[in-house]
């Protein structure tokens, strides 16, 4: 099974990007996850995206905040589909990540989920690996199902506390 690496571009983007190492874990999608900055450590992070698909992943996850060039600096150094998750930051809401990491020049696309929507990319990433594994394409199966069932247990609960 191919695996899921995952980047951040600073220890602070933890909070957020966990939810993805849940959802990944959850899946029983095998994962890593670096640090690595577009900007302060650059050779870094080419080197990690440049042998993405030797070591055996098959997407990359990239949650920067800010400036946000992460998800783009790794997709210049790979073919693998990349996913950018724009972090929220004190200064403009993550509005400035989620410009940086939408704005990619022809040729080099960056799928983007919403602002801090790390369970979202993992979703995605495992939609990606689901068009080859059909392992993985049960467990999502499974895991629409589920939200499906719980929607619907909802609904049920608020007709009969509201409709008697």
């Amino acid at each position: 099974m191919k695996r899921v690496g995952i980047v951040m571009g600073s220890d602070s983007d933890l909070g957020v990007v966990q939810a993805a190492a849940d959802t990944l874990q959850d899946l029983q999608i095998p994962y890593e996850v670096h640090i690595f900055s577009a900007h302060r450590t650059p050779d870094e992070a080419a080197a990690f995206a440049a042998s993405a698909r030797d070591n055996d992943f098959g997407v990359l996850i990239a949650a920067a905040g800010k400036a946000a060039h992460l998800a783009g600096a790794l997709a210049a150094r790979t073919t693998l589909p990349v996913i950018g998750i724009p972090i929220a930051s004190k200064t403009l809401d993550g509005m400035d990540a989620l410009l940086s990491t939408v704005q990619m020049p022809s040729g080099l696309p960056v799928a983007t989920v919403a602002i801090d929507g790390s369970k979202n990319a993992a979703i995605l990433a495992a939609q990606i690996l689901a068009v080859e594994d059909e392992e993985i394409a049960e467990k999502l199966t499974k895991m629409r199902r589920k939200m499906h069932d719980s929607v619907m247990k909802k609904d049920k609960e608020l007709q009969d506390r509201l409709n008697g």
